[in-house]
């Protein structure tokens, strides 16, 4: 709440329920505390107010003037609280400074809770306030009334910016409050959901440590307050299910004794999970698993149109068949294949299906052909297609890496510039975005001039990809075009067909009852077809006429159809012109017609225009 706003009521704010735990709860209790009233009436007369409303209104002369005619400003009030509480509060940033240099103690302790500012300032959210203090020398590790410390109390309001910072300052992720419990452990027993604990476990906390009276974990706590969000994180990240509290309880036993079944599922499963992971032969299934899902893939599409390729005239035989053969497909691979990598599945189908075309036209096409020019040019398509996806695939996307120090130094420096939020900071991957940079859930990385996460190559298309990916579908429409070709001269060439005399249904018919698996590779290079050459189509408009990406396109579309005011895709800072664009994303001069821009979106943070910008250079 930079600003301030109006002051914090000074009733509440240093009474026995001080400050409002929002959507937690006090350390003390379960009872919930009351909210901060809104500010003041405005007032009429500053040269009438005291010096305490004085400053939680931020009125600077009036308190320097009620200073210099004698008030100390280290003398509290009849509560036990000092002027530098109220300032920081109130986030009076002006204040704080003059009342520091006046020799308000930094630390001083004050209030029921018998709490620093820099604690007032952190149960507030005030960032800035936090930041200042703590650069006249506030002290994060003491610890208030309740038992907590600075990190601590960021953690139970979920104001996670100050949790990156305190922690980038040097404060320990496993800061023990006066039970000693880990901030980790708070998370999981007093906010429910997934965070704040998702992310505490960025910063590598211990699993293993237990608080000073029941001796549980942080999986003890999430699992004794039902905190389903947390427990999730909590056994995916790999915390202990033997290590006992000190009734011997496990965490297993916990969640028996919550009568809570999710609980109960999630932690029996996990267990499950862990115990065939000590198997050996399982361990060796781990380590090929997406070899077997290719496998899987290519043996379920042959067996399929093997089906279909029955002399069998019964439908309902061949329909029972399949509909075993998916089950047991789907049994096999849930069974070896983890969870984590039934993300491949569609690349794994597009594989095979590239496999079985291929196989298809070799034997069944390709006697047909009689122009070698038109041979080498499938071959050609099909060696492309395979390369560029292998390229697509294993090239980096744009992934921002940086090392730990980086991090922390980033965060300090936009905390310290008013830039740590979700629009400029990953709380993720704990990186300052680049423009244009996304987090993608399915790789849980950052990727530089994101584009999509592609179901079909299994990776993120960004800036390190993208012109693979461009190519990669051009040749799938380029193979899948030359196999509908092959499939016509094929069903010209050995099916009987009566088109002209019986109609479009008798010809159907025909050509499927001719070669049931010529007709089934049909729909599949159809469905290919279709698909890639559509969003080629769309690929390349955004590239040359919009200068945009798919996530950005997707999200002004979005904007349009919110915002009240007309957005236009095409008036953007990336939009160039067309035959710049192609350029820019090509990197190619065209013979010396242009001057391609050179970008590094990777450490691109800020708007720019290419004739101007420093780091963008001409080739």
């Amino acid at each position: 709440m930079a600003g301030g706003g109006g002051p914090a009521c000074k009733n509440h704010c240093h009474g026995p329920h001080w400050p409002p735990m929002h959507a937690c709860h006090s350390a003390h209790g379960d009872e919930g505390l009351p909210a901060v009233p809104g500010p003041y009436p405005i007032v009429e007369d500053p040269s009438t107010c005291d010096i305490v409303k004085a400053t939680q209104y931020g009125i600077l002369e009036r308190c320097k003037e009620l200073v210099e005619a004698g008030y100390d400003v280290r003398q509290p009030d009849k509560e036990n609280v000092t002027l530098l509480h109220w300032a920081a509060i109130n986030n009076r940033q002006e204040l704080v400074k003059y009342y520091i240099s006046k020799g308000a103690i930094v630390d001083q302790l004050g209030g029921d809770l018998n709490s620093t500012p820099l604690h007032w300032a952190i149960r507030q959210g005030h960032l800035p306030m936090v930041i200042l203090l703590m650069k006249y020398g506030a002290d994060p590790s003491l610890i208030d009334g309740e038992g907590f410390s600075s990190i601590h109390l960021a953690v139970l309001f979920q104001h996670m910016p100050i949790v990156a910072y305190l922690l980038s300052k040097g404060q320990n992720i496993d800061t023990t409050d006066l039970n000693g419990q880990t901030p980790l452990m708070l998370a999981a027993q007093k906010v429910l959901g997934p965070e704040p604990t998702r992310f505490l476990l960025k910063f590598n906390p211990s699993f293993n440590a237990v608080d000073n009276v029941q001796k549980n974990t942080a999986l003890h706590w999430a699992i004794t307050a039902g905190n389903a969000g947390a427990v999730d994180l909590l056994l995916e990240a790999g915390a202990s299910l033997d290590i006992k509290n000190v009734k011997g309880e496990t965490p297993l036993d916990l969640a028996y004794q919550s009568l809570n079944r999710l609980m109960v599922y999630m932690v029996k499963e996990e267990e499950g999970r862990r115990s065939r992971r000590n198997n050996r032969l399982l361990k060796i299934v781990e380590k090929y698993e997406l070899f077997l899902l290719l496998a899987s893939s290519l043996t379920l599409l042959w067996a399929i149109g093997y089906i279909m390729n029955l002399s069998s005239d019964s439908w309902l035989l061949k329909g029972g068949l399949l509909l075993f053969l998916l089950f047991g497909t789907a049994l096999f691979v849930r069974q070896l294949v983890g969870l984590r990598n039934l993300r491949y599945l569609p690349a794994a189908f597009l594989l095979s299906s590239v496999f079985w075309m291929s196989v298809t036209w070799f034997f069944w096409f390709l006697p047909d052909v009689t122009d070698r020019i038109f041979e080498i040019t499938v071959m050609f398509s099909t060696v492309g297609l395979l390369y560029s996806f292998y390229k697509t695939w294993r090239t980096d996307p744009g992934y921002i890496k940086t090392s730990e120090k980086e991090r922390k130094e980033n965060i300090v420096a936009l905390a310290e510039a008013g830039c740590l939020d979700f629009r400029t900071f990953c709380t993720s991957c704990l990186v300052r975005k680049p423009l244009r940079s996304v987090h993608c859930l399915a790789c849980d990385s950052c990727v530089a001039r994101y584009d999509q996460h592609s179901p079909w190559i299994g990776r993120c298309i960004g800036i390190g990809n993208h012109r693979y990916y461009i190519l990669f579908l051009s040749f799938l429409s380029m193979t899948c075009v030359w196999q509908l070709y092959g499939t016509l001269l094929y069903w010209s060439n050995h099916c009987a067909t009566s088109y002209h005399q019986d109609g479009a249904w008798a010809y159907f018919t025909q050509i499927v009852y001719c070669s049931p698996w010529i007709s089934y590779i049909f729909t599949i290079a159809c469905f290919h077809t279709v698909w890639a050459s559509l969003w080629l189509t769309v690929q390349l408009y955004q590239i040359a006429f919009l200068g945009l990406t798919s996530h950005e396109r997707m999200n002004l579309v979005i904007q349009r159809k919110c915002s009240k005011h007309p957005v236009s895709l095409r008036r953007t800072p990336y939009n160039l012109g067309c035959f710049q664009n192609v350029a820019d994303f090509f990197q190619c001069s065209c013979f010396g017609t242009f001057k391609p821009n050179i970008v590094d979106w990777t450490k691109q943070y800020n708007l720019f225009h290419p004739a101007k910008e420093k780091n963008v250079h001409s080739v």
